[in-house]
């Protein structure tokens, strides 16, 4: 599952670039607008849940800019990467999932 925080890189953010030409939502709607953007054109087929305007779910994993989590269903934290980019690992991630999978 994604979970869709708040922009990184928005026009009007600390850090703007300039691809993409998003500002950062003002409102939950605009939010969830982002998301669907963000799913279509990186060709995501993940469940997506969005972030509140509040950014509780981002503040609480550290997930900003980028994060990957791997949560149990018994809901322990089974993989915790590293901030992104540079703590970005794909790799890892998918070993964390391996592994879980060979376990249940």
């Amino acid at each position: 599952m994604l979970v869709y925080i708040r922009e990184a890189h928005a026009l009007d953010s600390e850090l703007p670039m300039m691809f993409g030409l998003i500002e950062d939502p003002t409102s939950q709607a605009e939010r969830h607008a982002l998301a669907r953007l963000c799913n279509e054109r990186l060709g995501l087929r993940l469940p997506t849940v969005v972030d509140q305007i509040d950014d509780a779910v981002g503040r609480a994993y550290q997930a900003w800019p980028e994060r990957l989590y791997l949560v149990a269903r018994d809901g322990e934290i089974r993989y915790r990467g590293g901030p992104g980019p540079f703590g970005f690992d794909p790799d890892g991630f998918e070993a964390a999932i391996r592994k879980l999978l060979a376990a249940e």
